[in-house]
């Protein structure tokens, strides 16, 4: 098992919650994994816990990555990392496999010098946007991030927090509007590949806003977006 090789001729290519296509998603064994290759950036999902800490982990409850289906925004941290994860095939498990801190991913993106495309799972309070921002700034690496959400306010919270900060909208699919809003907020795009036209990065470039798309994992489509003139590209297997 292997990543694949694209010819990136300089799109900057994302490990979508870490090398995921090999790991178990969104643990250190993935992130390490995509520390550890060409990767330009290492993406992950944070959401709060019932008591305030910052879980790293994709869906809003464990039950498809473990055994155990515990709700993760209802749930304590402590409880959270004392779950055992699949290696990716159920009932299979590997001792060091757990939901890990934002701490420890930022660590990781830190050690080996990747960007860290961070993105803020459901509508969060601005004292919990705060505080994320707050744990990236004491391990001094806040310039290196690129925070991305499916949630506008999500965004728009964070620009009143840090105004120069580099971020990306998800969206599913292209809306009336798109690209006025962003330029407006100043935000770039992260949006689903099969959603993508080359039109609408020609219209966001014009606009000097930048284009990832989501989740390209064959080589043959991330040759067309690259020829398309896309920004970055976020996959689960391709590097």
């Amino acid at each position: 098992m292997n990543t694949i090789s694209v010819d990136k001729k300089g799109v900057r290519m994302i490990a979508h919650r870490g090398v995921s296509g090999l790991e178990m998603e969104n643990t250190l064994a993935a992130f390490v994994a995509a520390g550890n290759r060409s990767h330009f950036g290492i993406e992950t999902d944070v959401h709060v816990t019932s008591d305030g800490k910052y879980a790293i982990i994709h869906d809003d409850n464990t039950g498809r990555v473990s055994a155990e289906n515990k709700v993760v925004e209802e749930t304590t941290l402590a409880e959270l990392q004392s779950i055992r994860l699949y290696d990716k095939q159920e009932g299979k498990y590997r001792t060091d496999l757990y939901i890990p801190v934002l701490a420890e991913y930022i660590g990781i993106c830190k050690k080996y010098e990747k960007k860290a495309v961070l993105e803020l799972k459901n509508r969060m309070k601005p004292e919990d946007i705060a505080g994320i921002v707050e744990v990236i700034k004491e391990l001094d690496y806040l310039d290196e991030v690129i925070f991305i959400s499916f949630s506008w306010d999500n965004l728009i919270d964070l620009r009143a927090i840090v105004p120069e900060q580099k971020a990306q909208f998800l969206i599913s699919k292209n809306e009336e509007g798109l690209v006025e809003k962003l330029v407006a907020a100043k935000l770039d795009l992260d949006i689903h590949h099969k959603a993508l036209s080359p039109e609408l990065i020609q219209a966001l470039h014009e606009n000097g806003r930048e284009v990832n798309c989501w989740t390209v994992d064959t080589a043959e489509d991330a040759e067309k977006y690259i020829a398309w003139g896309v920004d970055y590209i976020t996959s689960n297997i391709l590097e």
